[in-house]
Order: structure tokens, then C-alpha cells, then sequence
């Protein structure tokens, strides 16, 4: 009797064995699922590297719109006028000083000449927009430095005008002053006349 019951006992411990083997079988299929997993990962990052270079077109666009509408601020000064001017580069030619046209601020035409001869010799008189104040000195000294800030806001609006404005004398700040009077004199080189008797 003793002899059959261990027989019993190694017959059902074989068969326990059998279900671990096919458990070993099943773990290489889940091997050849995780290379799989890469590819598609692989394929998310290519994408998203597609998509970049059409943000950067619709960034450059706006800097087109602020190019074609410019706004300059610019300075001239003679003797003791100073004229401050604000450039638009979208216009129709007006220029306003203190709030009024040149005619009504400048009556003599030789000064409006002046004040307008960077525009017309570049050509550009029917163009751009002006809005300058001008303070201090005579109406002479206020039409020159107003010349010469607007010949300024020009150079900064284009560079190449530089050249042709400077060969007519239009960017030269003019340092002349009226000299001081000095004591003993009737001006500032001026001696009294002299008398024998």
C-alpha cells in the first residue's frame, strides 16, 4: 500500500510543471510589441517638426505692416530755434507747423521755399506727412532748422537720400550766431568814431 501512494504523489507534481513552460512561451509576443510602440513615437516627433516653419511666416508679417507706415521723430536747430519734426511716411504732402499750414506760418514764399527744398529735390514733395513745433529765434532761424530736421527724418526714412541731401547743404547744422556785444564798442567789433577835436 505504501508503495502506490507514492506513485500518486509524482504523477500530479509533473503535470504542475506543464503550465509554467507555456507562461515562458508567452513573454517573447510581448517583446515584439514594444518595438512597435518606438516607430509610432518616432513618427509623432517628425510631425510635430513639420508644423514649426509655417509659425515662423505668420510671425514675419506683421513686421511688413510697420514698415510700410513709419513714423520718425527728427531735430534742427539754427541760432536760437529749435524745430522738432514728426515724420509719416503715408501721406499726401502736408506739413503743419504749430498747428498751421506753411502759408499761414511762413508768409514770405522764399521761406516756404526753403522750408520745402529737401522734398523737391528728392521729389518726394506730394508724399509724406509733416507735423513739426518750432520755438525760439525769428521766423529766418525757425524756417532753416525746420529744413533741416525734415532733410534729417529723410536720411533716417532712407539712407540712400543721405548723399544727394548732403552735396546740396541740406544736413549742415549752421553754427553762425549773432556775435555778444562787447563793453567799449557800440556792437561787437564796432568802435566809436574816433575825433581830432
Amino acid at each position: 500500500m505504501p508503495t502506490k501512494k507514492s506513485t500518486a504523489k509524482k504523477i500530479t507534481k509533473e503535470p504542475a510543471k506543464k503550465p509554467v513552460a507555456k507562461r515562458a512561451t508567452k513573454k517573447p509576443v510581448k517583446k515584439t510589441t514594444k518595438p512597435v510602440a518606438k516607430k509610432t513615437v518616432e513618427k509623432v516627433v517628425t510631425k510635430k517638426s513639420v508644423k514649426k516653419p509655417p509659425v515662423k511666416k505668420s510671425a514675419a508679417k506683421p513686421i511688413v505692416k510697420k514698415i510700410e507706415k513709419k513714423e520718425i521723430w527728427a531735430t534742427g536747430k539754427r541760432k536760437s530755434s529749435i524745430a522738432r519734426v514728426q515724420f509719416f511716411s503715408h501721406g499726401k504732402g502736408e506739413i503743419s507747423i504749430n498747428k498751421r499750414s506753411i502759408k499761414d506760418y511762413f508768409p514770405v514764399f522764399e521761406l516756404q521755399k526753403s522750408v520745402v527744398a529737401p522734398l523737391v529735390l528728392l521729389r518726394q514733395d506730394k508724399k509724406f506727412t509733416f507735423r513739426i513745433r518750432a520755438h525760439g529765434g525769428g521766423i529766418r532761424g525757425q524756417a532753416e532748422a525746420v529744413r533741416l530736421g525734415i532733410a534729417r527724418a529723410l536720411v533716417l526714412f532712407n539712407p540712400e537720400w543721405r548723399k544727394s541731401l548732403k552735396t546740396a547743404g541740406y544736413l549742415k547744422r549752421d553754427p553762425r550766431k549773432k556775435e555778444r556785444k562787447k563793453p567799449g564798442l557800440k556792437r561787437a567789433r564796432r568802435a566809436p568814431q574816433w575825433q581830432k577835436r
